[in-house]
């Protein structure tokens, strides 16, 4: 279960105390604290937020799941892709995947990026 604290003044944030282990396992000791301490707290309206045309509908769709990820489940991630119909890779990572792997990121955007471009020829 994601350490997310109760709402303030319309604002959730994750648990400095359980940022890391939760939220950026994998990211050395010192960056993590960094990431909990500077975290920006995200707006609770943004749950009911719609998307009334979501682009996963007509464009190619690329997910990275990150397998070591304790935020979103596994499971739940495949779902969200396979929903998407996107092309998916797995990478062994936290949800701080951005920070702990940053070459397994940028590869996927470049499949991604080929990908695309080979749909408009």
């Amino acid at each position: 279960m994601p350490p997310i604290l109760p709402p303030q003044d319309g604002f959730l944030s994750l648990d400095r105390a359980k940022f890391a282990a939760s939220f950026a396992a994998d990211v050395k000791p010192d960056v993590a604290a960094f990431m909990a301490d500077s975290q920006v707290p995200w707006g609770v309206a943004a749950l009911n937020g719609e998307v009334t045309v979501p682009a996963w509908k007509s464009k190619p769709s690329w997910y990275l799941v990150a397998t070591n990820d304790k935020m979103i489940p596994v499971d739940a991630q495949r779902i969200m892709a396979k929903r998407a119909g996107a092309k998916t890779v797995d990478q062994a990572g936290s949800h701080a995947i951005y920070v702990s792997q940053p070459q397994a990121v940028a590869a996927v955007i470049e499949q991604a990026a080929k990908g695309a471009s080979e749909g408009k020829k």
